[in-house]
């Protein structure tokens, strides 16, 4: 193979240099990312299973519902029904009055939550007849359901969110996290497999933020959390402040105060599959944008170390394709740089597809690490976009 242009082409050999040191970044990251997280075992964290009932805190599930009456009607019992010795539900109904805003349909919310108070008596509803929030978001009727509930430990959901473990033990398996001097649980929470594009692109996303989280906490540095399924200690929250300092920022319930609260002492993961939630997937691209924009809204609260660590991933990437596709620009004409630049493609594209694979079955999403390399393309530029977009103003929502 003839490369002696390198010896006389300055270009080419910067390039060459960035191309090999942005590869080795990322297939260090598929490893120290994807591949950590898949393998790893909190060995700190017992099994649910061997904690006694006497040991348990009394736990209080928090969710904030505003016209979710399809969903509560599809979940809420596996919320009451879990296998937890002193446990109470408590759901905020926000607001939930005349017309669903997305059915324009009459809400059933308060028919479903009064005919589940009567079948369960550890149900506590928490009603909100007027608007006196003076904040857009969840944060202030959030905050009012954890006030309200009587449990020294908070374990957070929404409507959207199920359980997935059959056994009924979601509850049990979260509080065994809560190991000498924890303040924080972080857990998993999934999203529903559906056929289509667009959920295959919803799984991959959340795949790699869950990766990102975990990976992170592995190293010491918890960052965020996702409400869905997060638990703390209620005296922590009101010690802290609860969501005082950022109740002017409508998104962020969970993602800002694990932020600025969480740290390698007082925060614990759980890992064990019986912890698992999951979402019901946007059903419309419009759905899915305005998931991500609110997703992308609190990142600007970041410190810059953690900005620049969550950015590391998408920076190199953007250096390998870069001066991969210049280097062929370059000498495209030439087999041997087409041999070697094609080869180094599918190496960095298998390791890529063998680490996201393990992350993949890790947590039950079969088939997305196919795509992976693609997907992680595209990524690539829409969350620079998404990113820029929400450092300017987005449609406030209650979820």
């Amino acid at each position: 193979m003839d490369f002696s242009s390198l010896l006389i082409d300055t270009y080419t050999l910067i390039l060459l240099i960035i191309l090999a040191v942005s590869a080795l970044f990322l297939m260090l990251y598929y490893g120290l990312v994807y591949l950590r997280v898949a393998i790893y075992k909190n060995a700190k964290v017992p099994k649910s299973d061997q904690l006694s009932d006497r040991d348990l805190p009394f736990v209080s599930v928090v969710l904030v519902a505003h016209n979710d009456e399809n969903f509560l009607r599809e979940n809420l019992v596996y919320l009451l029904e879990q296998d937890y010795p002193n446990f109470e539900v408590v759901v905020v109904d926000y607001l939930s009055r005349g017309v669903n805003d997305e059915t324009d349909k009459p809400s059933e919310t308060q028919f479903i939550l009064r005919l589940c108070k009567e079948n369960y008596p550890h149900l506590k509803i928490v009603n909100f007849p007027s608007d006196v929030n003076m904040h857009q978001g969840k944060k202030y009727p959030l905050s009012i359901g954890i006030k309200s509930a009587k449990g020294d430990v908070i374990l957070l959901t929404d409507p959207d969110s199920v359980p997935k473990d059959p056994d009924f033990r979601w509850i049990r398996s979260m509080m065994a996290g809560y190991i000498p001097g924890t303040k924080i649980v972080l857990g998993y929470n999934g999203v529903k497999k559906e056929k289509g594009l667009l959920n295959s692109m919803v799984q991959y996303e959340n795949l790699c933020s869950a990766a990102s989280m975990i990976s992170m906490t592995i190293m010491g540095h918890p960052y965020t959390g996702v409400g869905k399924n997060l638990s703390y200690r209620r005296d922590f929250f009101f010690d802290k402040g609860a969501f005082i300092s950022h109740y002017t920022e409508p998104y962020g319930a969970d993602d800002m105060f694990v932020n600025q609260n969480a740290d390698k002492s007082n925060t614990s993961l759980v890992l064990e599959p019986s912890s698992f939630t999951e979402m019901q997937a946007p059903q419309t691209p419009k759905q899915w944008r305005q998931m991500r924009k609110e997703r992308f809204a609190t990142k600007k609260y970041y410190s810059f170390k953690e900005k620049a660590t969550l950015s590391m991933h998408g920076v190199f990437a953007l250096m390998f394709y870069v001066s991969l596709v210049l280097l062929w620009m370059n000498n495209y004409t030439s087999l041997y740089w087409n041999i070697a630049l094609g080869a180094s493609l599918l190496i960095k594209f298998t390791w890529q597809i063998i680490a996201f694979s393990r992350l993949s079955k890790r947590f039950s999403v079969p088939s997305v690490h196919f795509f992976a390399p693609f997907y992680e393309i595209y990524f690539l530029v829409s969350n620079t976009i998404f990113y820029i977009s929400s450092l300017i103003s987005i449609k406030k929502r209650i979820r």
